[in-house]
């Protein structure tokens, strides 16, 4: 006769929440790096770059959230 039984234990939960919390973590500190990254390289364009690229100093900011995090976000 066979028995088939399944057996979790409480730190198996608990690893995988806290796995997915610093994978979520890690997520948003790249991502903020790469806004700051962003914002960097656009403030270091002339004004005529900016204005190629249908940008101005005020809408830098705007442009590197929409760029790194989307236009829904």
């Amino acid at each position: 006769m066979a028995f088939a039984t399944e057996t979790r234990s409480a730190t198996s939960g608990l690893a995988l929440d806290l796995s997915a919390s610093i994978y979520a973590l890690m997520t948003r500190i790249a991502d903020y790096r790469a806004y700051r990254r962003t914002v960097a390289e656009l403030s270091d364009l002339n004004t005529r770059e900016l204005t190629d690229l249908g940008l101005n100093r005020a809408s830098i900011h705007a442009a590197a959230y929409e760029a790194v995090y989307g236009a829904g976000a």
